[in-house]
Parts: C-alpha cells; structure tokens; sequence
C-alpha cells in the first residue's frame, strides 16, 4: 500500500515540477537564476549561517525538486549532486542547471533507494530543504539514508517545517492542533489542485499522502545511526504562507505569525556529523 501513496505522490509532483519552472514568472520565477548569475534562492540564504563554508565539499541534495536550492548550494562552491523521485522535476531541473550554465548532476530516485544509486559514504554533505520529511513514510528509513550516504566526518544540514505546524490545520479558528504529531503507520490524505506558490493552471493529481514526525523521533533516528547532533535551532517563520490570512512576509522572504510570532515554531534546523 505504501508504494500506491508513493506513486500518488510522484504523480502529483511530476505536474508540480512543470509548472514550478515556468519561466512566465510565475511559480519558483525560474528566470532570475537564468538572468543573474549570482542569484541565491531565498532558503538556502537564510540557511547560510548555520550551513556555513561548503567550498569544495562533495553535497549530495535529496528531494531536489526543480533544483533552485541545488544550483545555488552549487554557487556556493559544492560540487552538488540532486536527487528526486520525479521524472519531470529532474528534467526541469537539469534544464535550469544548463540555462544558467552551472555544473551540478541529478539522479532520479525514491530517496529511499539513493545509497543504491549514489557511491556509499562519499558526501561531506547532506542537505535537505524544506518540506521534504512529511513526503517520507518513515524517519528511521530516512536517518538510515543519511548515514549510508554520508563520509566519515561528513554534515547533515537540514531545515524543515516544524512538526508542530504540519500538526495544525489551517481551516479552523486560531492555532489548532488537529493532526498527528507523531509519526503514524496511515498517512494524512489530501485532495487539492493548488500548490503552495501561484502556478498557471490547476492540477489534476490532486490526491497526495503526508506522515508527519515529531521532532524527538527525527533527532532520536539520527542518533540511532551513530550521527552526533550539533545544532538543533528552531525558527519562528517557514518560507511560505503556511497559515493564509494570518501571516506577514518579511524582507527576507520568510513568512512569520502575523500576531504573537513568538507563540510557536514554525521551522528548525539540525546540524548533525557522521562521527569518524
């Protein structure tokens, strides 16, 4: 059943990638990366503090998407290889790379399946952006992953939306927890045509599967497969609109609680090595 809620979802990212990298402007605006060769997406700016120098290291981004936070990990000075499982989200992003004339590779893969297809412990980096964990049946698969692709030494840098957010539902009054925290063997199922940016048309694989995990069972997964934690910092705004109508975006393109944005995490970030 697990593979029928994967296969779902690929479906609806495969639509998702096309019109993410429209360059009609709208969706990711896939253009600025094309026209301005210093270009940053706005999440991995705001992950540079705590992602710190990368020149030179051997990155490995997993689910890469259409790649803008791939391409700009690679301007960081990484040699950077994206995966995703969508067939159309690689081809987009490989067309994005050659536009904009920046070296980077990407391989199709479920990110349960990358140790089969990337060299085994060969990475310095680990880089997972955010919304990616709530499309994976289970974190311990996941850490595992992590860990096989890892270098002795080597960094995992993640930012993700806060559990605590993705337990929330955006349709009732105030801040309402009304789903799972913690990760469930059945997922969460939708039915939605829209995405999170504005896109073109409608989408017509609209049903999608999610499994939320809490923030002690992602930090204990890791721990498990022998990585020491180096920074586990929560933030207090996410890189979209997660909560319509009760969010303001600030100069740096994040969206934070409108009122009170003090209240509750809405994003974290975990530093963890691959002791030697």
């Amino acid at each position: 059943m697990t593979s029928d809620y994967i296969d779902a979802n690929r479906a609806n990212w495969d639509e998702r990638a096309t019109l993410h990298a429209a360059r009609d402007g709208s969706g990711y605006g896939i253009q600025r990366y094309v026209d301005d060769a210093d270009a940053l997406s706005d999440v991995v700016r705001f992950d540079r503090p705590l992602l710190g120098d990368i020149t030179g290291k051997r990155a490995v981004h997993l689910q890469c998407h259409i790649g803008t936070d791939t391409l700009s990990l690679a301007r960081l000075s990484a040699k950077v290889t994206g995966l995703d499982f969508s067939e159309n989200a690689v081809a987009e992003a490989r067309r994005l790379a050659e536009e904009a004339g920046v070296e980077v590779d990407f391989v199709r893969s479920d990110v349960r399946s990358a140790p089969e297809v990337l060299p085994r412990g060969s990475f310095d980096l680990v880089y997972t952006g955010i919304g990616a964990l709530c499309w994976l049946p289970s974190i311990t698969e996941w850490a595992g992953v992590v860990a096989e692709l890892l270098a002795p030494g080597g960094t995992l840098h993640i930012r993700e939306g806060h559990p605590v957010l993705w337990a929330m539902n955006e349709e009732l009054p105030g801040l309402s927890l009304a789903f799972p925290y913690f990760e469930q063997a059945a997922p969460l199922e939708w039915d939605d045509d829209s995405t999170y940016v504005e896109v073109a048309a409608p989408l017509t694989s609209t049903r999608t599967y999610e499994w939320n995990h809490g923030l002690g069972e992602i930090v204990t997964a890791l721990l498990d497969r022998g990585l020491r934690l180096d920074a586990l910092v929560e933030h207090d705004s996410v890189p979209w609109e997660a909560l319509p109508g009760r969010m303001t975006q600030r100069p740096d393109g994040e969206y934070a609680l409108t009122e009170q944005p003090s209240v509750v995490p809405l994003s974290y970030t975990i530093r963890a090595t691959k002791v030697a």
